[in-house]
């Protein structure tokens, strides 16, 4: 029986736990149907996440995140069918125990982008890119209001207003050093976010961790997934995670995306978005990513976000 699970001191010591949470997945796939399939977890992802046999993935959610559960169920319901790639298709969803919820979707063939990627050639890269930018275009031209109950942040003005009152401490927390802490209020005051943002239905991580592809087919792109973080709200917010984890930096694949994407951003929006997203970080990705050789927030922008 999986105990609850509601604030940050139990999710340390349940979630990561297998003696405890692994009997229960077993136990919730029989009343599924899948008895006797072997489970394998995932290593990535904050939730618990396993592979059960080759057809089907079942995600739990403790009481602490059972919103994300809802909003996961609810946007893969949503987006089946309507892409040019594939995302899990939604089996079933509902209450477990003790606060604890499930979404219960199809296993995606392929290989993760992230780890792919090196052995990819150059001209394979920039067709997947292509590729990703098609569908997260797609993604955006899709109608949202159905899900408007179920996704956040409500009014992408006070969104960004209260990430923005908290972005220096959010990047002090993760040890930016102070020459670029002082930097931020300024280049958020002159940053040109939109007054009043088109929204979409956003992904809000798109990365190479949640493409897949097949590489014994030419490396061609076979799905997308996590919808767990879903939004409504600027286009540009999706940005960030191209900018940083699908083109990396690479202006000549960033512009293969925006190409197909049909539309480009203002390096210094994106940036300001980087800083104003919910799990900005932007010491690990000055650690991941070619800095410039001026350090300041304008050189950094259209180091990772020029064309």
């Amino acid at each position: 029986m999986l105990p609850p699970v509601n604030t940050d001191e139990e999710w340390d010591a349940v979630v990561p736990d297998e003696a405890v949470v692994r009997p229960a997945a077993e136990e919730l796939c029989a009343r599924l149907g899948l008895a006797g399939a072997p489970l394998t977890r995932y290593a990535e992802g904050s939730q618990p996440v396993y592979a059960v046999g080759e057809r089907h993935v079942l995600k739990l959610f403790p009481g602490a995140a059972a919103a994300d559960g809802a909003a996961e169920a609810r946007v893969l319901g949503h987006v089946q069918g309507q892409l040019p790639v594939d995302t899990p298709r939604l089996h079933d969803s509902g209450a477990y125990v003790n606060g604890w919820s499930y979404v219960l979707m199809s296993r995606l063939p392929g290989e993760g982008l992230h780890l792919a990627w090196p052995r990819i050639p150059a001209g394979e890269r920039e067709r997947i890119v292509a590729r990703a930018g098609e569908a997260l275009a797609a993604l955006h031209a899709l109608g949202h209001a159905p899900l408007a109950d179920v996704l956040g942040p409500g009014d992408w003005r006070e969104f960004t207003a209260r990430q923005r009152a908290g972005a220096v401490e959010q990047q002090r927390r993760h040890g930016l050093a102070e020459s670029w802490l002082e930097q931020i209020p300024d280049f958020l005051d002159a940053a040109p976010l939109p007054e009043e943002a088109q929204p979409a239905l956003l992904h809000t991580e798109f990365m190479r961790q949640h493409l897949l592809v097949d590489p014994d087919d030419g490396h061609r792109l076979t799905g997308l997934f996590d919808f767990e973080p879903a939004m409504i709200g600027d286009p540009a917010y999706d940005f960030v995670g191209v900018g940083l984890f699908v083109t990396r930096a690479e202006p000549k694949l960033l512009t293969r995306f925006t190409a197909a994407y049909g539309r480009t951003f203002e390096p210094r929006l994106l940036l300001a978005y980087t800083l104003l997203h919910v799990y900005s970080n932007l010491p690990w990705y000055l650690r991941e990513l070619p800095a410039p050789p001026e350090p300041t927030l304008d050189a950094l922008a259209e180091a990772w976000f020029g064309h």
